[in-house]
């Protein structure tokens, strides 16, 4: 038998795979520091890469709860706040502002994935019940509230401030910058794969029809002697842990958060990146995604020879993909790659 032939042909271990080598490569290029430095250009494009594969495990947990089981959460990046809140907390060192108890990162960045689904399952079991208007207000709530409170309890969180001395592991192991960035997209990458197959594997299972009967008709699935809401609180909280450990990573590799990082552009920007690709499809919400991360990417270029200014040119890049969104739901509303058939949409 040849090697072709053992290999995984499904999604979610080419994605295994995929990720392990991105780990191997990130442990790789940490040890042995680059010779030459990262072009100008280059140097955006890790940024945006990294920022990408961030809000990948957002779009990840996302799909899963309204992908899959037709959840409307308006309010995630309350949990990629609360992870990364938790993780800077308790392992950040002599912080100008806010708490900073100095525990190791790891038992920290734990800490934040169990605080960020303690929380979704606080907000679960008080609101899964409600109608998907009412939960989607309960979640934007949720979020616009923890992020007055991270904004003004400048003892606890910091304030605008924000907490400072958060470890960065990558980068104390890399030991300079360029190294550290491609360091950190490989490994951020790899762990991103380990989500997809994850999440993958949890869908294709038996479990996924249950999700996606509940998406489409409650009233049967609870008739063949199905708990809806416990796979609704389970898929809830699954999606809040991934998205608190993606905040948990993201505090670790900026050494530093505050409120901006965490306002409602980011569960905007992973919606439009869902939606655009098509939800209850991973690959089609991680490609969605892209394309818009790729709009950031070319704005950025473009803004230098734009003649406008930087605040002009974020609000028309803010019209641009707010057209291209209204363009889509009206042409294609299962997205660009999505099932028409499968979310029971007409296209």
């Amino acid at each position: 038998m040849s090697l072709a032939d053992r290999l995984p042909e499904d999604d979610s271990g080419r994605a295994f795979l995929f990720g392990a080598g991105c780990v191997l490569l990130a442990a790789l290029f940490a040890l042995t520091p680059l010779v030459a430095s990262v072009p100008g250009a280059l140097y955006v494009f890790f940024e945006v890469g990294i920022l990408f594969v961030v809000y990948g495990m957002l779009v990840l947990g996302l799909d899963l709860q309204y992908g899959h089981t037709g959840l409307v959460n308006f309010g995630h990046v309350v949990f990629f706040a609360v992870g990364a809140y938790t993780v800077a907390m308790l392992s950040a060192q002599d912080s100008f502002a806010g708490l900073s108890l100095g525990y190791p990162w790891p038992l920290a960045l734990v800490a934040g994935v169990l605080v960020a689904a303690l929380l979704g399952a606080t907000v679960g079991a008080t609101s899964l019940r409600l109608r998907d208007d009412f939960l989607a207000i309960v979640t934007l709530a949720t979020a616009e509230i923890f992020h007055t409170l991270f904004a003004n309890f400048r003892g606890i969180f910091g304030g605008d401030t924000g907490i400072l001395g958060v470890p960065q592991p990558i980068a104390d192991l890399a030991g300079d910058g360029d190294t550290t960035l491609v360091a950190t997209l490989l490994l951020f990458g790899g762990i991103t794969a380990f989500a997809f197959a994850l999440v993958t594997r949890l869908t294709e299972a038996p479990y996924g029809r249950v999700l996606r009967a509940i998406r489409a008709d409650e009233l049967v699935t609870r008739s063949v002697g199905k708990s809806v809401f416990t796979y609704k609180m389970q898929a809830f909280v699954y999606g809040a842990a991934l998205a608190g450990f993606a905040g948990g990573l993201f505090a670790l590799y900026t050494g530093a958060i505050s409120p901006g990082f965490f306002t409602i552009n980011v569960t905007v920007t992973v919606w439009i990146g869902m939606l655009l690709g098509g939800a209850s499809n991973h690959r089609a919400v991680l490609a969605g995604l892209a394309v818009i991360m790729g709009l950031r990417l070319v704005s950025r270029f473009a803004l230098d020879v734009a003649p406008l200014s930087a605040d002009a040119f974020a609000s028309v890049r803010l019209v641009v993909i707010g057209l291209i969104l209204v363009a889509i739901i009206r042409y294609r509303p299962a997205g660009i790659w999505g099932d028409a058939r499968e979310l029971g949409v007409d296209s």
